[in-house]
């Protein structure tokens, strides 16, 4: 059986600057993948790749055995993956409900069935209440969550999420953690995310590829990771005793 979602010898280069050199790897379908890396490491432009916001220069991206690299970002969402970004997105001047709407106008020409499909996603993620205010009145929290929500009214079945707790205290943190599982849990959706805090990745995370440079340098368990030399080194840039 093939793979839910496949990145092979994937490379992307910018003139002179490899951002992604020949990464590889495999997401199975229901669980929580992380990719992780020091800045620079090349985690948003594969993440990019993913999404079709660029295309790679070699390599091959399968998801539910058709590739999509090379496609448009209205395609690859139209085949079951939506993104969110580290700097959220909002229509600022519309509200809440519209923000979610405009996700799920992707699947429908019909506006009363979007309104449902909005309503349903607004209330498993606790904007319901706030449906009606426009979306640059939000916190940070709830800005982070109208991201999520909106990407989640696109019915997608792969949920990238870059960085989802980036700029959060630990509670808020604590509380997107929760989301992000009980939204595995509750849609059986495969979660693809990008994430600097160790304490999210290795809490929630069922296996986990470390890039650097531009390369993997390690995947497996969290716990494994956690300690590989490698790693270490990369976050440290030190060699590991």
């Amino acid at each position: 059986m093939s793979a839910f979602l496949s990145i092979a010898d994937v490379s992307k280069r910018f003139s002179g600057l490899v951002a992604v050199n020949g990464v590889s790897c495999e997401v199975a379908q229901g669980e929580i993948f992380a990719v992780i890396g020091p800045n620079g490491a090349g985690k948003t432009t594969l993440f990019n790749m993913i999404a079709g916001a660029l295309r790679p220069d070699e390599g091959a991206i399968t998801y539910r055995g058709e590739r999509i690299d090379g496609l448009r970002p209205d395609e690859i969402c139209r085949r079951g993956i939506a993104r969110t970004f580290q700097i959220v997105r909002p229509f600022p001047a519309l509200t809440v409900e519209d923000n979610v709407m405009v996700g799920a106008l992707l699947r429908t020409a019909d506006v009363a069935r979007a309104a449902r499909d909005a309503d349903e996603v607004m209330r498993r993620l606790d904007l319901f209440d706030k449906r009606a205010r426009p979306a640059k009145s939000l916190t940070l929290p709830d800005r982070k969550r109208l991201e999520v929500a909106r990407a989640l009214a696109s019915g997608p079945s792969l949920l990238l999420l870059d960085e989802p707790t980036a700029g959060m205290n630990p509670r808020e943190t604590s509380d997107m953690m929760a989301l992000i599982n009980k939204l595995r849990k509750d849609l059986g959706l495969t979660v693809l995310l990008i994430e600097h805090d160790m304490k999210v990745v290795m809490g929630i995370s069922d296996r986990v590829t470390v890039l650097d440079h531009g390369e993997r340098i390690a995947e497996g368990s969290p716990e494994e990771v956690r300690h590989d030399p490698k790693v270490i080194e990369a976050y440290l840039g030190t060699p590991a005793s």
